[in-house]
């Protein structure tokens, strides 16, 4: 039981933490390092209520469905629609971040190229993975993950005793920036598609009532280890702090460390980039009956045409994705959990979360007025 409660953590936590943490350090150093802590800390706490919320509702339910599934049975088809919107927008978004990234990290360590140049090329690697269907690397994402974790604690570690680590450094509370890591720091917190996973794995009996602390468990992992990443980046580049936390790190701490974590940073992206990649060409055959070339074609293309069209910048691009897809989602995951509770269970929940109508509004609110400061503050880059 022990092990079994062990792999559910682990996959939440490997499915949260991914690409976006390496933008938590800019936005924490733009907004003030207070504030970016509570953006961290709220959104983190948020999530993992909305995440406890879609654990009962798993639990409630009989059969192993997806968010979308799951959307369909308590919210009906126009549910299912929108939550089947926000995870090919949110997938849009992160392809596109990491096409912007990937270039980022790539001329990092070798500037003979232009980040341009560098995405194009990983562009051209990660989507001809993505045409041939290498499950192998699809299915490695949870020891990347576990990498991740490692080499981001390597990182804290070495940054937090070198001479450059000050508590001068951390900047003082923006007005100006008051909101703007809230979209970064709600997409490095997406991980709600792994919950009907870890009931998978936890099987039956008794074990399944270690879901509700196996999510407590996998939620708090991700707030404390972005919070001490945050810290020891801002706490070593302060203002100075670049939209991708690896190539700051690099510049701080010598060319051992540009190379060290701007080929992890790669590494991590490329193999997320991969794993959405065939999950929406999956979705695009299975789902709806498109042939598999031209499923390729929509997955790959539509980010590549955004980046050729001028969408590179690392941070907008997390933010919008973040506060849109995750906003949708979060407000589905909420509506869907009170639907539930007005029809008998199919299946006696092991946990029940009896949530006052005011925390499901100030949920729903701070869902809704992310979607709206995002959509807003995109319109007035692209107007300016």
């Amino acid at each position: 039981m022990k092990k079994r409660f062990l792999e559910a953590v682990a996959t939440l936590v490997g499915t949260t933490i991914g690409a976006g943490v390496l933008g938590i350090p800019y936005v924490v150093a733009k907004s003030g390092l207070a504030v970016g802590l509570l953006h961290i800390i709220i959104i983190g706490a948020a999530v993992m209520l909305v995440n406890l919320l879609l654990g009962e509702v798993v639990l409630r339910t009989k059969g192993n469905h997806q968010l979308t599934g799951y959307a369909e049975k308590y919210l009906g088809k126009n549910g299912k629609r929108l939550m089947a919107l926000a995870m090919v927008f949110g997938i849009y978004g992160a392809l596109l971040a990491y096409i912007i990234g990937a270039g980022n990290a790539l001329n990092a360590i070798n500037p003979q190229l232009t980040p341009f140049f560098w995405s194009i090329i990983f562009f051209a690697a990660a989507s001809a993975i993505v045409y041939f269907g290498l499950k192998a690397v699809e299915e490695s994402e949870l020891l990347l993950s576990f990498l991740t974790i490692a080499v981001i604690s390597i990182i804290i570690v070495v940054a937090a005793n070198s001479g450059r680590f000050s508590a001068a450094n951390f900047t003082g509370t923006s007005i100006q920036n008051l909101f703007v890591p809230y979209g970064v720091v709600l997409f490095a917190f997406l991980g709600a598609v792994a919950i009907p996973e870890m009931r998978e794995e936890l099987g039956s009996g008794k074990a399944r009532k270690l879901l509700k602390r196996a999510i407590i468990l996998g939620g708090l992992v991700p707030i404390v280890l972005y919070s001490l990443f945050a810290v020891a980046v801002v706490g070593i580049s302060g203002a100075a702090t670049g939209q991708l936390a690896t190539v700051t790190i690099g510049k701080m701490l010598g060319e051992r460390m540009i190379l060290f974590a701007n080929l992890f940073a790669v590494l991590a992206m490329s193999t997320s980039f991969i794993a959405l990649g065939l999950a929406l060409k999956e979705m695009y055959v299975y789902d709806y009956r498109l042939k598999r070339k031209t499923a390729w074609a929509l997955t790959c293309f539509i980010p590549l045409l955004a980046f050729l069209l001028g969408l590179k910048n690392f941070i907008a691009v997390l933010g919008v994705a973040g506060a849109v897809a995750g906003g949708i989602e979060g407000i589905l995951l909420v509506a869907m959990h009170i639907a539930a509770k007005k029809k008998k269970a199919e299946v006696k929940p092991e946990y029940a979360i009896n949530m006052p109508r005011l925390v499901a509004i100030a949920l729903a609110f701070m869902f809704l007025f992310g979607i709206i400061y995002a959509v807003i503050t995109a319109a007035k880059a692209i107007a300016g």
